[in-house]
């Protein structure tokens, strides 16, 4: 672009990404393998570098091209095949496709091209593998004949799924059992003059739908963990917020049950977050790849979406019931602590308010005694003033013929007002101090 406006830094490399991976091109007859592997613990933050190791290990084995740096797939010419590798977000996938099909279905002879050595290597665990196998037919007699001839011997009829999809340019069938080469089978046949993405694409996508099951599927024995987890915390739960009905008080002790129920809750949600969200995001891509396939039935057979609302969908929805299961659960759990909290706020105000009833008590106490003090200490001063006056002017009164006695009448009242008005002037002054420094 001309100009002096500058390229985001991230342009090209999101819009390559959009063509990163593309499609096999593929033609009838040929076959697959595939691997996905997997790290047990972690995958998703494990060292990536290491995938690249055991990759250029493998492409150096048969002379191959490397990888670009920091490339997530790869594909290059592997002996009699081709290699497709690609790097996902928890696992790595390794594809060989190869022209024509061995004499024996699913013989696995395409395979030999990874070394079982190299296997064992991995930095990870097999999470899937797959035989695909594609055969070309002119008419839909011949598929019939090869479903009616072959498919019992390749599949286990109880769990077979067929169908014709992509307008009825190929039929697809699996059963989705793991072999005893523990591989799981797929058999395409492919209509003479279908185009060499189309044939890809189709395959890909039941290499996806497998992984993507595969996938999905490790969140189910963390929502039966989850399951039954929830279903102590829910008991302890519901004898807590019982206790807090039935009785007023050992409100601090039922608290301290409760947080310790959000804790276990808490901790239950952080550690099966990632596989619980993982497990929608893989099953929604499950079903989008089935649902792009466009299935016709054939012959009344079940299709890979009756054959997955059969059996893969129950495992999902428990996993979903189980996540929901948790998410209320702390949201109740929240509820009951909210009200215990406010339950043990609305004592401790009545406690407050007793504390300062009890101080404006004694703080009214303290007011007459200090009364009583000041009325005293009026008295006592007063006396003393008194006499003091009474001494200096008692020789004054001797001369103008007023005694002693009469004196110290004619002083004793206005000593007295005089005392009472400077205790209550310094009183007031004290208490004028006071309310300033309170504002």
């Amino acid at each position: 672009m001309s100009g002096t406006v500058e390229n985001h830094p991230d342009r090209f490399a999101l819009a390559n990404e959009l063509h990163a991976r593309p499609f096999p091109e593929l033609e009838a007859p040929c076959r697959a393998v595939f691997v996905a592997i997997k790290q047990p613990v972690n995958a998703a933050d494990r060292d990536r570098a290491a995938d690249i190791v055991h990759l250029k290990a493998l492409l150096d084995r048969y002379g191959a091209a490397h990888p670009a740096p920091d490339a997530n797939h790869h594909s290059v010419a592997l002996g009699r095949g081709t290699l497709k590798w690609e790097q996902h977000t928890e696992f790595v996938t390794y594809t060989i496709f190869a022209d024509g099909v061995a004499d024996i279905p699913f013989g696995g002879q395409v395979q030999d091209i990874l070394p079982q050595d190299w296997l064992a290597d991995a930095p990870g665990k097999v999470l899937t593998s797959c035989l695909v196998r594609v055969e070309a037919f002119d008419t839909d007699d011949q598929v019939q004949a090869m479903i009616s001839d072959d498919m019992p011997d390749w599949f286990v009829a109880e769990s077979l799924a067929i169908s014709s999809v992509i307008d009825n340019c190929a039929t697809i069938a699996s059963d989705f059992r793991i072999d005893e080469a523990g591989h799981v089978r797929f058999a395409v046949f492919a209509r003479n003059g279908t185009g060499q993405r189309r044939l890809g694409r189709i395959v890909q996508r039941l290499l996806e739908i497998e992984t993507y099951k595969s996938m999905s599927m490790l969140t189910l024995p963390v929502a039966r963990r989850v399951s039954g987890k929830v279903a102590d915390l829910d008991r302890n739960l519901s004898a807590v917020v019982q206790h807090m009905a039935e009785t007023d008080g050992d409100d601090v002790s039922s608290l301290d049950k409760l947080l310790q129920i959000s804790e276990e809750i808490e901790f239950l949600s952080s550690s099966s977050a990632f596989r619980f969200g993982a497990a929608g995001a893989y099953e929604a891509i499950v079903n989008q790849r089935i649902s792009v396939l466009r299935e016709e039935r054939i012959n009344g057979r079940q299709t890979f979406a009756e054959f997955m609302m059969r059996r893969y969908d129950p495992a999902m929805r428990t996993c979903r019931s189980a996540r929901e299961r948790l998410l209320d659960l702390s949201s109740r759990a929240e509820r009951a602590s909210n009200l215990l909290r406010t339950r043990v706020d609305v004592a401790s105000s009545l406690q407050n308010a007793e504390v300062l009833r009890r101080m404006d008590d004694r703080a009214a106490l303290q007011l007459r005694l200090q009364e009583t003090v000041e009325g005293l200490s009026v008295v006592a001063i007063s006396y003393y003033a008194v006499n003091l006056a009474g001494n200096l002017l008692t020789p004054l009164g001797d001369r103008i013929g007023l005694s002693k006695g009469l004196v110290l009448a004619l002083l004793t009242l206005p000593v007295v007002a005089l005392v009472w008005f400077m205790v209550r002037r310094i009183r007031n002054r004290i208490s004028k101090r006071e309310a300033e420094t309170a504002e």
